[in-house]
């Protein structure tokens, strides 16, 4: 019987989502984290090209360094596919009608920050980012400030205020 089942769950498409009850429960936060991640790992790697040659246990490291880097760039791109996906309707998208385009430049970025290791195009990402949290705060009837992170990578975030 397991055997069938199992057969049986390969041909069905698995399909996940944030929260399909719908919770309501949205925030940019984890995208941007992400992104910050992603920048500090550029830091870390070029910190290790720095040093020319490189150990086994630095080698370890880059790898480690690497994989990190693409793993929190493709967190960042599925958070905000879930909040453009899923929070956006059409009031938000009439209040802000560049948000399909904002969110296809988010994805864009966040593979060509996969692909390299240039400082600025992670810090692009970080930035498109900060504009879509700045708009879905927007769309909440929530002010934003924005100040430096207070951890490394030391970058711009956009914040929501609250009371």
């Amino acid at each position: 019987m397991h055997k069938l089942l199992s057969l049986f769950d390969k041909t069905i498409p698995s399909a996940s989502a944030h929260c399909d009850i719908p919770c309501g429960i949205y925030d940019p936060a984890i995208a941007q984290i992400a992104a910050l991640t992603a920048i500090r790992m550029i830091d870390q790697i070029n910190e290790l090209a720095a040093k020319g040659e490189l150990s086994l246990a630095d080698q370890a490291k880059l790898g480690r360094l690497v994989a990190e880097k693409e793993s929190h760039c493709n967190k960042a791109k599925e958070e905000i596919r879930i909040i453009w996906g899923d929070y956006f309707k059409a009031p938000q998208f009439e209040k802000f009608p560049g948000t399909h385009e904002l969110a296809h430049n988010i994805m864009l970025q966040g593979s060509k920050v996969r692909q390299h290791i240039d400082r600025d195009m992670a810090v692009e990402f970080l930035n498109l980012i900060n504009q879509f949290a700045e708009n879905f705060w927007a769309t909440k009837g929530v002010e934003t400030y924005t100040a430096t992170c207070p951890y490394a990578p030391a970058e711009q975030v956009v914040y929501p205020k609250l009371a």
